[in-house]
C-alpha cells in the first residue's frame, strides 16, 4: 500500500470516532430530556399540576369621543396549581383587517393565587388621529372591525415559562360630529323689553350608526353677540346618515344688544354662530359630541301680530 493512502485511513477513523462521540452525546441529552419530561408528568399526576388558562370575560368602552376610545379588556386567568403564578408580561395588539392600530406591553401584572382565579383588566386607548394618519382610508363616521390579540407570559413550576394567547373580535366606531344649521328664526313675541323666538334647526348625523339624542345644549350669537342659550331635553333618534329637524325656543332682550342686533331684526343683515354639544346613546356607549356653526346665514320671520307675515315665501335673509 502506498504511503499516500495512510492519511485517508487516519481521517476516516477520526471522523468515525467523532461521529460516535456526537451520537453518544446526542443520545445522552435525549435521555436527560425524556427523564425530565417523565418526572414532570409524574409530578403533575401526583400533586395535580395543570396549565393555567385565560379567557376574555368582557370588553368595555368606558369612554369614547371624537379624539379617542378607551377600551378595557377583562381577562379571566385561572390557576389550577397549588403554587401562586406570577404574570410576568402582557403583550397586546389591536388590528383591523390585518393592519395594526395599537400595541403595547404591561410588565409585572401581578400574581394569581394558588387554586384561584383573577380578572385582569387591560386598558387600551385608541387615538383616532394616529389611526387616520396611518390609515387614511379609515374615514370619520365609519365603523371598523377589530381583532384584539393578547399574550400572557407566566412562570409555572414544572412547565417553566409559558405564553398563553387569546384573541377577540368586534367592531368600533370612528365618530364624527353632526352638522347643525339654523334654517330660520321665527319671532313669536317681539318687543324692546323681551323677545321670544323659535330656532328652526337642522341636525345631520354623518355617522354610520344611529345616535339616541338625550339632551342638546347650545348658545347662539347674532351679529357677533351672544343672545343666550339653553338646554333642550328631547329623546329622539338621529338616524344614521340622516337629517333631523328641531324647533328650539330662545328668549332675549334686544335693548341689551345695541344697534347691530336691531339692524339684523329690521332685515339689514348679519350672520349667526352656534355652539354647543349633544349627549347621545350609541350601540358603543354614551357619547358627548360637539356641535358648531360659524358664519352661518339664515332667514327671519315675524309673527303677524308683530307686523310680520307667516307666509314662508316672504322671509328676510340674514347674511
Amino acid at each position: 500500500m502506498e504511503s499516500s493512502d495512510k492519511p485517508e485511513i487516519v481521517e476516516r477513523d477520526v471522523k468515525e470516532k467523532e461521529d460516535d462521540k456526537q451520537e453518544g452525546k446526542g443520545g445522552f441529552l435525549e435521555k436527560v430530556k425524556d427523564f425530565i419530561h417523565d418526572i414532570g408528568e409524574k409530578i403533575e399526576e401526583t400533586i395535580g399540576f395543570s396549565k393555567p388558562t385565560v379567557d376574555v370575560a368582557g370588553i368595555h368602552i368606558p369612554s369614547i369621543n371624537l379624539e379617542k376610545a378607551d377600551i378595557v379588556v377583562d381577562v379571566l386567568v385561572k390557576n389550577p396549581t397549588p403554587i401562586p403564578i406570577p404574570l410576568i408580561d402582557i403583550n397586546y395588539l389591536i388590528e383591523s383587517d390585518g393592519r395594526k392600530l395599537v400595541s403595547g406591553l404591561i410588565p409585572d401584572a401581578g400574581t394569581v393565587h394558588a387554586h384561584g382565579s383573577e380578572t385582569v383588566k387591560i386598558p387600551i386607548s385608541l387615538i383616532y388621529d394616529d389611526i387616520k394618519n396611518t390609515h387614511d382610508d379609515i374615514k370619520p363616521g365609519s365603523i371598523i372591525p377589530y381583532k384584539i390579540r393578547v399574550e400572557f407570559i407566566v412562570d409555572v413550576p414544572v412547565f417553566g415559562r409559558l405564553t398563553l394567547p387569546l384573541e377577540k373580535t368586534g367592531e368600533i366606531p370612528i365618530p364624527y360630529k353632526p352638522d347643525i344649521d339654523i334654517e330660520k328664526i321665527r319671532f313669536q313675541r317681539f318687543s324692546f323689553e323681551e323677545t321670544v323666538a323659535i330656532l328652526h334647526l337642522k341636525l345631520e348625523n354623518k355617522n354610520d350608526f344611529d345616535l339616541g339624542l338625550k339632551t342638546l345644549e347650545y348658545e347662539v350669537w347674532l351679529s357677533g353677540m351672544s343672545i343666550g342659550g339653553a338646554e333642550l331635553s328631547e329623546s329622539t333618534t338621529l338616524a344614521k346618515n340622516g337629517i333631523s329637524h328641531f324647533n328650539i325656543p330662545i328668549t332675549f332682550k334686544p335693548k341689551d344688544f345695541g344697534s347691530a342686533l336691531w339692524d339684523m331684526i329690521r332685515g339689514k343683515g348679519t350672520g349667526y354662530s352656534m355652539k354647543g354639544h349633544i349627549n347621545v346613546d350609541t350601540p358603543f356607549g354614551a357619547m358627548n359630541l360637539p356641535i358648531s356653526k360659524e358664519d352661518g346665514t339664515t332667514s327671519i320671520k315675524k309673527s303677524k301680530k308683530d307686523g310680520g307675515d307667516d307666509d314662508d315665501d316672504e322671509e328676510e335673509e340674514v347674511c
